[in-house]
Order: structure tokens, then C-alpha cells, then sequence
């Protein structure tokens, strides 16, 4: 009451104003971080606009806050949470593959086979190509890439 009579209007600006300030800032961090307060602070707008009492008005904003955060946050965060969808790449590493497009770094090209899913392939040694139906061992992915190996002949059986 005090703030609003030395400044000349009522509380609902104050909350009013609060209210856009947590939502300007809830836009701009993008991560559930004063959604909360907005709410509270709408909670305490409607509130003024019943009673002129701010110490009732800072209660609902306080209360409401607390309950937003503590009850909607867990259920908000799980659905805004983005979802990581895990691949099997991991177990192709060291594992064998077929060249079916030979593999020559220098000219861009090449891909493997390897448990029934085909790689764009790079050989691990620039100068080296690798002929079409050669067998290549898979070293490590980049990206969609399988970085090979020529097989030996002593590993190959």
C-alpha cells in the first residue's frame, strides 16, 4: 500500500508490471526459470483487484509461486525435456564390414555394409583405397561416417 500510494496508483500495476517483467524474462532463458513467479504474480493481480491489503497480496504471490514450482515443475520439465534417441552405432565399432561403393577419401567416396546397415565410409589412411567387396573393419564413426580398415587375410579367418 505504501508503494502504491507514494507512486500514485494501485498494487495491480505493480503486479501487472511484475507479471510481464517474469514473462519477458521467462522468454528471453527459455528455461522454466520465472514461469512461476508469472504465475504467482497473476494470482496476486486478481487478488488486488478484491482487497487493498498488500500484505495479503504478497501471501498469494508467495504461496501460489511455491505451489507452481513445487507441484507443475516435475511434470513441466519431463515433457520439456528434450528426448534422446540412442543408436547402435556404438556396437558396430570393430566390427566387420563389406565395401559395396569402393572407398577413396581423396576422390569423397565409399560405403560398407555392416549388420545390415550401410555407412557412408572413409578409409583410416588417406592414400589408401579399397576395392568393392573387400572386407574393412570398422575403427570409429564421425557423424554418418565409418572411418575402416583393410581386414588382413590372417584376420579374416
Amino acid at each position: 500500500m505504501v508503494i502504491s500510494n507514494m507512486i500514485g496508483f494501485g498494487e495491480w500495476v505493480i503486479w501487472l508490471g511484475l507479471f510481464i517483467i517474469f514473462l519477458v524474462a521467462e522468454a528471453v532463458t527459455v528455461g522454466l526459470a520465472t514461469i512461476w513467479f508469472a504465475g504467482g504474480a497473476l494470482a496476486a493481480l486478481i487478488i488486488s483487484l478484491f482487497t487493498d491489503n498488500f500484505l495479503i497480496q504478497v501471501f498469494v504471490f508467495i504461496i501460489v509461486s511455491i505451489i507452481l514450482l513445487w507441484a507443475v515443475r516435475p511434470f513441466a520439465l519431463k515433457y520439456m525435456k528434450p528426448r534422446k534417441t540412442e543408436t547402435n552405432y556404438k556396437e558396430t565399432i570393430g566390427k566387420s564390414a563389406r565395401v559395396i561403393e569402393k572407398i577413396d577419401n581423396n576422390m569423397e567416396s565409399g560405403r560398407v555394409v555392416s549388420g545390415g546397415q550401410e555407412w557412408m565410409a572413409r578409409s583410416s589412411v588417406d592414400r589408401v583405397t579399397i576395392e568393392t567387396n573387400s572386407m574393412v573393419k570398422i575403427l570409429e564413426i564421425k557423424g554418418v561416417k565409418a572411418i575402416v580398415e583393410p581386414v588382413k587375410e590372417e584376420d579374416e579367418q
